[in-house]
């Protein structure tokens, strides 16, 4: 039996009775010259055929993929779906493709610069991924749009999008410590504690505990905040020290959340004998009892950043880097 060809554009220009030109016009939006019967006259020889526009090819001649990419260190807290949400929205709203890379290693950073080079997509997004990438101007250089989510990377023909968490987050740690909680452990992601110092949370932990006259106690740092179940039993195991905290301050507010209910299933009670802090301002948080204390924007969108990547996909000349704030906020709630 042989084997069943694509229609082409010129299948549907001989069965429309139209130039393939006129076929370009139609499919491609660009009919506004075009009589609206010569217009139907296409799209029902589209709709017979079961014609399908060769993305490649239209791609090759416009020099453009129509995708974009989100490089991402991880899948599957809210905020990060928050971002892909959003970036989708913008995406769908603007006629391109996204394409989700996860690095988590710098070999999956070399793998993922390389295949951003080679033209996988027009632009990208990098969020909670920058950690693993050498130089992010190499990438720019060779026209890729760029918006990158960290505090750290300078902005070099692409642009930077901060998050205040080191300031919001010494400012919850010293409302903790101000109320006398003097056991304050911190429950971090475990690239946390891989970063030591460059970890914006961990620091400000370290530093507030200094600024009350404290010593930091390493028996009451580790990991505990990528996973609800991990969140839960670092808190039972901190909860089992013969002299346990009296306050959690908890990287993510999905393991915060799990760590009032280790607490709880002590025998224990939030805040009057642990007060817990998280990171992130999820929604669950504020209908959990208590409701729980947290840091983050007031309410997740990424919408701008979104918009600072597409801004860049539509101009004719690459505009000059940009660098703009997400604001972070302490916000108190009843776990405090």
């Amino acid at each position: 039996m042989p084997k069943k060809t694509r229609p082409t554009v010129r299948d549907v220009a001989a069965l429309a009775g139209v130039s393939v030109a006129t076929v370009s016009y139609v499919v491609n939006g660009r009919d506004n010259r075009i009589g609206a019967d010569t217009r139907e006259r296409v799209l029902a020889a589209v709709r017979d055929l079961g014609y399908v526009p060769n993305s490649s090819a239209r791609g090759l001649r416009k020099r453009r993929t129509e995708r974009v990419c989100l490089v991402i260190g991880s899948l599957g807290s809210p905020v990060q779906e928050q971002l892909v949400r959003d970036l989708h929205a913008a995406a769908d709203a603007d006629g391109y493709g996204v394409l989700t890379l996860i690095v988590d290693s710098p070999a999956h950073a070399a793998h993922a610069a390389r295949l951003l080079r080679q033209g996988l997509a027009d632009g990208a997004v990098f969020f909670d991924s920058a950690r693993h990438f050498g130089d992010f101007g190499e990438l720019a250089r060779g026209r890729l749009a760029m918006v990158v989510v960290d505090n750290s990377v300078a902005p070099d023909g692409f642009d930077v999008v901060r998050t205040p968490e080191y300031e919001a987050c010494g400012e919850a740690l010293d409302h903790l410590l101000a109320a006398g909680r003097r056991r304050v452990a911190f429950l971090g992601h475990r690239h946390d504690l891989e970063l030591g110092d460059r970890s914006a949370r961990l620091t400000a932990y370290r530093d507030a505990l200094r600024r009350h006259g404290l010593r930091p106690d390493g028996r009451l740092v580790g990991a505990g905040a990528d996973s609800r179940v991990e969140g839960y039993r670092a808190t039972a195991a901190l909860m089992a020290l013969p002299e346990p905290p009296d306050a959690l301050f908890v990287a993510s507010d999905r393991a915060a959340i799990s760590a009032i209910w280790a607490v709880r299933d002590t025998g224990r009670t939030v805040p009057a004998d642990v007060a817990v802090l998280g990171v992130g301002n999820l929604e669950e948080g504020s209908v959990i009892r208590p409701a729980l204390s947290t840091v983050g924007q007031w309410q997740l969108d990424f919408s701008r950043v979104a918009g600072l990547l597409f801004e860049r996909l539509a101009a004719a000349e690459p505009p000059a880097a940009r660098e703009i704030v997400l604001p972070w906020s302490f916000i108190p709630r009843e776990s405090t």
